[in-house]
């Protein structure tokens, strides 16, 4: 076997140590859940970017709210986040008025109502972040783990060799130095799309925020 086969990626993972290819199946497995998340995460963020973007268009078009809200309970799944914050407040503003309660109790039955569908959305929205950010974080480490294990195993190597040379210490670094590379090729896109979804995510949240309030500023009106 000549030094070009010695040292192609391929005959360097298969002739690793167990330990290292335990690492190295590691970091593929975790690199490939994380780019699934990553696509969820885009597909999700830009579905709830363009319909929210839908809803607002709709809420302050100056139709009748009662319609509005019809539309919403009827289409729960495709209205959007904020579509099911509008739709769980005005209920309970319903809910509340049919009842001849307190114009205040209107309003803050309302206003818990929107904020517990919020929490719900945003909870939604943010699923599956943090794995990105471990993988961030814990990668690089999980692969340098497995290149200090492999230098470690080149120079035990050594010490059955009489005159140590460059042959004898390439493909023990080599073999080290793939486990560091498998763990950045993780961590990288995982860290820049965790950065990106919660800058997006961030941004959604202060839309549904502001709506809360400015809808219940409109409700106020209502209830007296």
């Amino acid at each position: 076997m000549n030094v070009t086969q010695d040292l192609s990626i391929l005959s360097l993972v298969t002739t690793a140590s167990v330990l290292v290819q335990i690492v190295l199946a590691l970091l593929l497995i975790v690199s490939f859940l994380s780019w699934t998340y990553i696509f969820r995460k885009m597909f999700e963020v830009r579905t709830a970017q363009s319909q929210t973007d839908k809803f607002e268009e709709d809420f302050w078009a100056g139709g009748d709210l009662n319609d509005l809200y019809a539309r919403a309970a009827n289409r729960r799944q495709k209205i959007g986040a904020l579509g099911r914050i509008f739709e769980a407040g005005m209920r309970e503003f319903l809910k509340a008025r049919q009842q001849k309660v307190d114009p205040s109790a209107q309003l803050d039955g309302a206003r818990r109502a929107m904020r517990a569908a919020y929490q719900r959305e945003m909870d939604a929205l943010e699923a599956h972040l943090s794995f990105l950010a471990s993988v961030g974080s814990v990668s690089p480490y999980v692969g340098l783990f497995g290149t200090v294990w492999g230098i470690m195993n080149a120079f035990r190597a050594l010490a059955n060799v009489q005159q140590a040379t460059l042959a004898h210490v390439a493909p023990g670094i080599a073999e080290a130095l793939v486990a560091t590379a498998l763990g950045l090729f993780a961590a990288i896109p995982a860290v820049i799309a965790y950065n990106r979804y919660v800058h997006e995510t961030d941004r959604l949240a202060i839309r549904f925020e502001s709506f809360i309030e400015e809808f219940s500023n409109i409700l106020l009106r209502q209830a007296h």
